[in-house]
């Protein structure tokens, strides 16, 4: 029985149609070995009923088998195409999502937006003394959604998690495809590590249980880890490199953070 089990997606409306198409086939041959049982019955010397009484019950049994062939086929239709029907409008809400989630990717300031409300928060810190984080968020679309083309959908719907996360005076920014940038003002590097352990359980929600994309958060504050704007820009911006394989790759150098992010600052610093 295993192997009649073993069903390939891909096949299964041919094998519906196949299921119907026998179980037609059944009833059309079980009603015509009926109707020639009871044929001679009928055509011979009737014993307690008229002849022409069993003739009309003989013609109405046919009528009957008929009728119910052609309603089980109608039904078969109708089921088919409410099938494709759902179909369709599964792939139209599909699209509309992916249009949804590719405007609001679209409609998320960039980095010229980034890069004034940076240098405006970083002034008004230093003269009010407070701290400014930066959470710098990289997103990694799996090997499945790559090649469906859904990266757009999955990484809108990462926007919305995190914006819906974010307090009224923090603000988000994308720098290129998968990776984004939260200014966090007057939060100190405890703080924003709370909100990125937020950030994190949203992601882990948003991916969903199929892992559509992996993430990474990385924190930026003034004036622990830099003092100036451009460092803090250089730093944000150059977090995530063009060729960044994604975190499963660079999860061995978890070790090696802290040193790296020295590195950016000193680099930083000499420019």
């Amino acid at each position: 029985m295993h192997v009649f089990d073993r069903i390939d997606p891909a096949t299964i409306d041919r094998r519906d149609w196949q299921l119907w198409l026998l179980a037609v086939a059944v009833i059309l041959v079980l009603s015509g070995g009926v109707a020639l049982l009871m044929y001679p019955a009928v055509f011979s010397a009737p014993l307690a009923m008229t002849g022409s009484t069993l003739h009309r019950v003989f013609f109405a049994f046919c009528i009957l088998c008929f009728l119910l062939v052609g309603y089980l086929m109608d039904r078969h239709i109708l089921i088919r195409r409410l099938r494709w029907q759902l179909v369709e409008e599964h792939r139209r809400g599909a699209a509309l999502l992916e249009q949804a989630s590719a405007e609001l990717l679209q409609n998320l300031p960039g980095l010229d937006h980034f890069r004034d409300r940076l240098a405006m928060e970083i002034r008004r810190a230093s003269t009010l003394q407070q701290p400014v984080s930066l959470l710098i968020v990289g997103l990694k679309a799996s090997h499945e959604l790559e090649v469906t083309g859904g990266a757009s959908t999955a990484f809108g719907d990462a926007a919305k998690t995190v914006i819906r996360r974010l307090r009224r005076e923090d603000s988000i920014y994308i720098f290129r495809h998968g990776i984004f940038g939260i200014v966090l003002p007057a939060v100190s590097t405890a703080d924003a590590g709370c909100v990125s352990s937020r950030l994190q359980e949203g992601l882990t929600d948003a991916s969903g249980a199929s892992g559509r994309f992996s993430f990474e958060i990385r924190l930026v504050n003034f004036p622990e880890h830099a003092g100036t704007t451009h460092e803090i820009e250089k730093m944000a911006i150059f977090s995530f490199p063009e060729d960044w394989p994604g975190p499963e790759a660079v999860g061995a150098e978890d070790a090696d953070a802290q040193v790296s992010a020295q590195t950016q600052r000193r680099e930083a610093s000499g420019l």
